[in-house]
This record gives structure tokens, C-alpha cells and sequence, in this order.
């Protein structure tokens, strides 16, 4: 009825990872009914139905993508990383403020909107949905209520899927399906620009031989908490090495403890005195990035950056893509249980295949 399997099957026909099968085994199907409902009542109400189309074609030139649900930089990158098939439409982005700022260089988008009163009087061709949550819904309707739209996921919800495969596959369907499977998860990764401004500011506050160290985190699962005992071991090893502490307001704290620590060691701090921008132009001009699952990584995967990152409940295989520079372990359900040693047998690994590769410009 309805459609209601839209919210658990895949809107393209092939293969991605996804935790489906454990999704439905677990979730109650009432509960599950009564949210699809909720949406498609509320997208009839609002007179959305019928305009609800399932293809990007050629006259969709003007197209506006509002992308509202993923309120997490880094769910924001994998959702929004096939924003590079477009690359011969005229595509705006609306989004929430936190994120608007990402993209404010971007090669795609040729506006960023975080407010509806910026964009009075704007047609659009097609609009694409990140989802049809009631709340992007109403952001459609108010901006554009008489424009067809698709969706990325539309209806469907609750499956943890790998987003940046997702995101293609459905780009590519919604295209026409130009390209078959093997091509979409050769060119699926990350994607963010980093303007000629914020490489410049970045030239001038960092030294040539440096790691970069992502600390703290949103989430305590995914927050490793002996950062310093990993820093101890690369210091006795290698002592003309830099080190370069990165991480938003969360991670002050422990940056501090770090630095009083290891006060004869010459750290670089860099902890929520950057944009986010920036702080992916540190991690790509970075020999190796050790982090956690956050946006920080998805950001470093965007720009090709090596990288060593440590993840928890979600695998490398619904993270990573195969072209992206990523070693990784795997911690089950909280990261903390992957051991100071594990992380150091892998950084050496790490370290040893990439420090002399070129980096990308």
C-alpha cells in the first residue's frame, strides 16, 4: 500500500552495503508503517504527489538540491558526493547553516542557501530531496511548490547504507543509468573543493614533515581516548617528526592534556582555531591522518589524503570506497577496544606505503 517498500529497497538495481536485513529484524513494522504514512499523507496535503518524478532529464537545467536531513558534515559530504555528475547543470544548494559554509567554493554548487527569504522569486527546473522527511517537504513546497522533484532517498529510512555509494548509484539511476556498476564504484568517493584562500592561509602555519592527529569526537563510541599513548610511541620512534592537532570544540580539552604532556615535544595545535575547510587542507598537505569516523575523515577522503582511521559499529565496507587512500581498524561497538599497539603496527604500515607518495594538488 502505498508503496511502503520504498522505505527499505534500494531505488536503483544494484548492490550497495547496507544493514537492511538486521534493520527490518529489529524495527517494529508498525512503527516503521506509521512514519511512511505520516510522509505521504503530509506530501499529499502539501500538493507534492503528483509533481514527484523519477528521472534528471536534459531540460532540467536550473535544479536546486535542498540537502536538510543529513545534519552532519560528514553525512552531509557523502550525501552530496555525486554532486559531481552534474557538473553540466546549474545546480544551487539549500542546506542548514553549519554546513552552508562547506560549500561556499564549491565547483558545483553556483549558490549556497541556508535561508528561504534568500531565495524569493528563484525558478527551478527540478529540485532534488535529500529525503521526504515532512521537514524538506515544507522546505520544497515553500520554495518551489510548483516544481517536479526526486528524490535521493525519498521514502526510504532506518538502514545504515555506505551513503557515498548510495548517493551515486541513485545519481546514476536517476540519470538513465549511463553508467554500469563496475564505473560507478570506481569514480564513488568524497568530493569537497578547498578554495585558493584557505590554501594559502594553511602554506603559511605549517612545516613540511607533519602527521595529523584528528581528537576528540561527537560521539563517545567513536571517540578514542588514548590519543597520548599513541603520540608517546611516534615520538620515541621518530622525534624530527611534526604533529599536528586537529579537532573542533570537543576535542580542546584533550588537546591541552596532550600539550601538557608532552610539553618539550613542538606540537602544532590547530584544535577549533580553523574552518573546517582549512583544517582538510591541513589533513591533505599531511604526511598521515589518524582519526576516528567524523567528518574529518570523510573531508580527508574527499582530497585524497592518507589516512589511518579508526571505526566503530559501522565497517570500512559501509564507510570507505575502494579509490579512496584509507587504512582502517575496526573496533565492533566502540572504538576504544582497538588496542594502542594495533593502532601503532598499522600507522608503521600506514606510514611506510605512503609517506614518499606524491600528493595530489
Amino acid at each position: 500500500m502505498f508503496a511502503f517498500s520504498r522505505t527499505y529497497k534500494l531505488p536503483f538495481k544494484y548492490a550497495i552495503p547496507t544493514y537492511t536485513k538486521q534493520y527490518l529484524k529489529n524495527k517494529n513494522i508498525y512503527q516503521r508503517f506509521i512514519k511512511f504514512f505520516k510522509r505521504y499523507i503530509f506530501i499529499v496535503i502539501k500538493g507534492q504527489k503528483n509533481l514527484e518524478t523519477f528521472s534528471i532529464l536534459p531540460r532540467h537545467h536550473k535544479i536546486l538540491w535542498i540537502n536538510f536531513s543529513a545534519s552532519s558534515l560528514g553525512d552531509s559530504l557523502m550525501d552530496l558526493s555525486s554532486r559531481v555528475m552534474l557538473i553540466d547543470k546549474n545546480v544551487d544548494l539549500f542546506t542548514n547553516k553549519k554546513n552552508k559554509y562547506i560549500y561556499q567554493d564549491d565547483d558545483i554548487f553556483n549558490n549556497v542557501f541556508s535561508q528561504i527569504n534568500e531565495m524569493q522569486n528563484i525558478k527551478y527546473d527540478l529540485v532534488i530531496l535529500d529525503s521526504y522527511s515532512t521537514r524538506s517537504i515544507k522546505i520544497k513546497f515553500l520554495i518551489a511548490p510548483k516544481s517536479p522533484y526526486v528524490g535521493m532517498f525519498g521514502y526510504f529510512n532506518g538502514p545504515e547504507v555506505n551513503r557515498i555509494l548510495f548517493s551515486f548509484h541513485q545519481m546514476n539511476n536517476l540519470l538513465g543509468n549511463n553508467l554500469h556498476e563496475g564505473e560507478i564504484n570506481k569514480v564513488a568517493k568524497n568530493f569537497i573543493t578547498i578554495s585558493k584562500s584557505d590554501k594559502l592561509i594553511v602554506n603559511d602555519i605549517v612545516t613540511e614533515n607533519y602527521i595529523a592527529i584528528a581528537l576528540g569526537g561527537e560521539w563517545a563510541y567513536k571517540t578514542y581516548t588514548k590519543w597520548d599513548e599513541v603520540i608517546e610511541q611516534i615520538i620515541v620512534q621518530n622525534q624530527g617528526l611534526g604533529i599536528v592537532l586537529i579537532g573542533s570544540d570537543n576535542a580542546i580539552q584533550q588537546s591541552l592534556q596532550i600539550i601538557k604532556k608532552f610539553s618539550e615535544h613542538n606540537f602544532l595545535n590547530f584544535v577549533a582555531r580553523l574552518t573546517f575547510n582549512q583544517t582538510i587542507e591541513v589533513i591533505r598537505q599531511s604526511k598521515l591522518l589518524l582519526c576516528c569516523d567524523g567528518g574529518l575523515l570523510h573531508g580527508a577522503t574527499a582530497v585524497n589524503a592518507n589516512t589511518l582511521a579508526l571505526l566503530a559499529r559501522l565497517t570500512p565496507e559501509m564507510l570507505l570506497t575502494k579509490n579512496t587512500s584509507a587504512f582502517s581498524l575496526y573496533g565492533n561497538n566502540n572504538v576504544n577496544t582497538i588496542s594502542v599497539n594495533d593502532i601503532l603496527s598499522k600507522y608503521h604500515e600506514a606510514f611506510n606505503l605512503f609517506h614518499s607518495r606524491p600528493q595530489d594538488e
